[in-house]
């Protein structure tokens, strides 16, 4: 299945655009997609932390990702 990532802010530019196709045999956990994109992508392991959000909504990592779904990566922010 394709599956296209949404990445805003660092995460856009370690992925080298706003999004990503990337291809998978069958449905993935967010745990197994965040595994793939850091073998890809090894910047990602340097973020203190990050989320993955599934449609709109932050998911938890045992949470299944269909081709439906919108997927997007969400770096930490910071504030003031």
């Amino acid at each position: 299945m394709k599956l296209k990532i949404l990445a805003f802010g660092i995460a856009k530019d370690i992925l080298g655009s706003a999004e990503k196709e990337i291809e998978l045999t069958d449905e993935i956990t967010v745990k197994d997609l965040k595994t793939k994109l850091e073998s890809e992508f090894a910047e990602l392991k340097r973020l203190r932390s990050y989320f993955i959000a599934i449609d709109d909504e932050y998911a938890e990592d045992n949470q299944i990702i269909k081709s439906t779904n919108e997927v997007a990566i969400i770096p930490p922010v910071s504030g003031g």
